[in-house]
């Protein structure tokens, strides 16, 4: 099985005349160094909570009302170091690894399903002090993002999701031949080890880097370890978490989500192999308060990591700060 399968889904045409350019649309914007000294200080600064889930890790900054970072798959809060730079003048940023991902160690037997992430995170703000949170979410942390909006309705004040899951794509199909190496005990030996021993090839066009990220040269070579050695250092957590995605678990949250009264901004790359248009413009459609969708022409999956600038003008837009 091809590494490429994992990235590779068929995306109908896109009428792009209307969208900026990344020229345009990323312009004042600079991509988070990603060097040793960076990496070094975010880790240092992580914080761990113990939890009845396990032993929560996640980086806090700033200080008012709280803001909530959502991750994606195989990454972790370090995707959101350079969006935490840009917004803790304004916010109380919470980044926070999910069960099975990052550095949140996991209580033995605990699920790490959507449904576990969002009683986990709903335990992790109580234990902060935390009532209501502005949501920011990016892949499968889009995902967890709209189940806890569905359930703790009155804890999200606003959401800006980006690529991520939708009720029509979730899971993608890109993601099946995860989950069946996962099922099968090789996901982390196949793909993410050997993409961890040799950066060169994480960053290939076959790689997490060349079909995940806008920019040839990322991830960088210590975001690379930052994400994957956790991952390949227990592998039947990160097993566990590709296997829990193996069902729509979105299915059914239209009703409750154009019940939310949480203004709601979309912000899309249109580059993203993994997830489509369609999801957007779904999307859109699903929130009664939505802002509508801003597409960003070229940008793929994690492109939030690359462009903080971006997502920190949209979030003080939706935030009117």
């Amino acid at each position: 099985m091809q590494r490429r399968q994992f990235l590779e889904v068929t995306m109908g045409a896109l009428a792009l005349g209307a969208m900026p350019t990344l020229a345009s649309a990323f312009a004042g914007s600079s991509l988070t160094s990603g060097d040793a000294a960076d990496a070094a200080a975010f880790l240092k600064e992580r914080r761990f909570l113990r939890t009845r889930f396990g032993h929560i890790a996640y980086v806090e900054r700033g200080k008012g009302d709280a803001a909530l970072f959502l991750h994606g798959f195989p990454l972790n809060g370090y995707q959101w170091r350079g969006a935490l730079a840009r917004l803790s003048p304004y916010r109380r940023c919470i980044a926070p690894d999910f069960l099975g991902l990052g550095y949140t160690e996991v209580a033995p037997g605990q699920s790490v399903a959507p449904d576990a992430q969002v009683e986990m995170l709903a335990e992790l703000l109580d234990a902060l002090s935390v009532d209501r949170v502005d949501l920011i979410a990016n892949d499968s942390g889009g995902q967890a993002a709209q189940l806890f909006l569905a359930k703790h309705p009155h804890r999200v004040r606003t959401l800006l999701l980006t690529n991520c899951d939708s009720e029509i794509e979730c899971p993608p199909p890109a993601l099946a031949p995860v989950i069946q190496l996962a099922r099968e005990g090789q996901f982390v030996a196949q793909w993410l080890a050997p993409w961890l021993a040799d950066k060169a090839l994480a960053r290939s066009k076959d790689g997490l880097g060349g079909q995940t990220f806008t920019h040839a040269s990322n991830p960088s070579d210590e975001a690379i370890d930052v994400y994957l050695g956790p991952l390949v250092r227990n592998p039947e957590r990160t097993h566990a978490y590709a296997m829990s995605l193996d069902r729509n678990w979105l299915e059914g949250i239209g009703p409750k989500l154009r019940a939310s009264k949480a203004p709601t901004r979309i912000v899309w790359g249109t580059g993203d192999t993994i997830f489509t248009r369609r999801g957007a413009e779904h999307l859109e459609r699903s929130f009664a308060r939505s802002r509508g969708i801003r597409f960003v022409q070229g940008a793929r999956l994690f492109f939030p990591e690359e462009y903080p600038d971006l997502i920190a003008e949209e979030a003080r837009r939706l935030w009117q700060v």
